[in-house]
C-alpha cells in the first residue's frame, strides 16, 4: 500500500469508528487495530486524535467540493447551476452528517472544530460561486455590481442554513419540489435582471 492509500485508510477507519462509538470513545489503539496498522504507522501520519478527526472532516468536506465542482461544469444556464449547487451542497451536507452516525452529536457540539478544518473548503466554495455568478453576469442572466460580494454573501446565506437545513426545520411541511421552488424564488429575485 502507498503512502496515500495508508493514509486515506486510516482516514476512513477513523471515520468509521467516530460515527460507530464517537470521537471520544475512541482511541488511537482502536483506530490501529481496525486498520490492521500498527500505533508506529498511525502516529506517522497522525500525531493525535485531533489531527486525524480533522482529516476525517477534510475529507468529507473533499467529497463535497468535488460534487459542486461537478455541478460547476454541467453546460447548464448559471441560474440552474447556483440553484443546483446550493441543494448539492445542502443535501450532501445533510447526507454525511447522517451517514457519520454519532459524529453528527460532535458536529453540532463542536461547530468550531469543523470550522477550522473548513476554510479550505470555503475558500473552494466561494470560488466556485463566483465563477458561476460571473458567468451568469456575463450572459445576462444576473444582474450584480460587485461579484465578489454577491458570491460572499450567497455562501454565508447557505453556510447560515445549513444547520436548521440538516435538522429538517427549513420548509417543514414542503416537498423537495416546492421547496426548491421556494429557494429559487428567493436566488432569482436577488440575482435575475429585472424589467423595472
Amino acid at each position: 500500500m502507498t503512502v496515500s492509500k495508508t493514509k486515506a485508510r486510516l482516514v476512513d477507519v477513523a471515520r468509521q469508528l467516530f460515527a460507530k462509538m464517537g470521537v471520544e470513545n475512541t482511541t488511537m489503539n482502536d483506530i490501529a487495530v481496525a486498520s490492521k496498522k500498527g500505533r508506529r504507522t498511525l502516529y506517522t501520519y497522525f500525531k493525535s486524535k485531533d489531527e486525524i478527526y480533522s482529516a476525517v472532516v477534510e475529507s468529507e468536506l473533499d467529497i463535497l467540493s468535488d460534487m459542486m465542482k461537478r455541478v460547476a461544469e454541467k453546460a447548464i444556464s448559471p441560474d440552474e447551476k447556483i440553484i443546483e449547487m446550493i441543494y448539492t451542497r445542502l443535501e450532501t451536507v445533510k447526507e454525511v452528517v447522517y451517514r457519520n452516525g454519532t459524529l453528527r452529536a460532535n458536529f453540532f457540539r463542536d461547530i468550531w472544530r469543523v470550522e477550522k478544518v473548513r476554510k479550505k473548503f470555503d475558500a473552494k466554495e466561494l470560488a466556485l460561486f463566483k465563477s458561476v455568478l460571473q458567468e451568469g453576469k456575463d450572459k445576462g442572466v444576473f444582474l450584480i455590481d460587485d461579484v465578489e460580494l454577491t458570491a460572499q454573501v450567497v455562501h454565508y446565506c447557505v453556510k447560515g442554513v445549513e444547520v436548521p437545513y440538516i435538522r429538517g426545520s427549513i420548509g417543514v411541511g414542503l416537498d423537495l419540489r416546492k421547496r426548491k421552488e421556494y429557494v429559487a424564488n428567493i436566488v432569482f429575485g436577488a440575482l435575475h435582471k429585472t424589467d423595472n
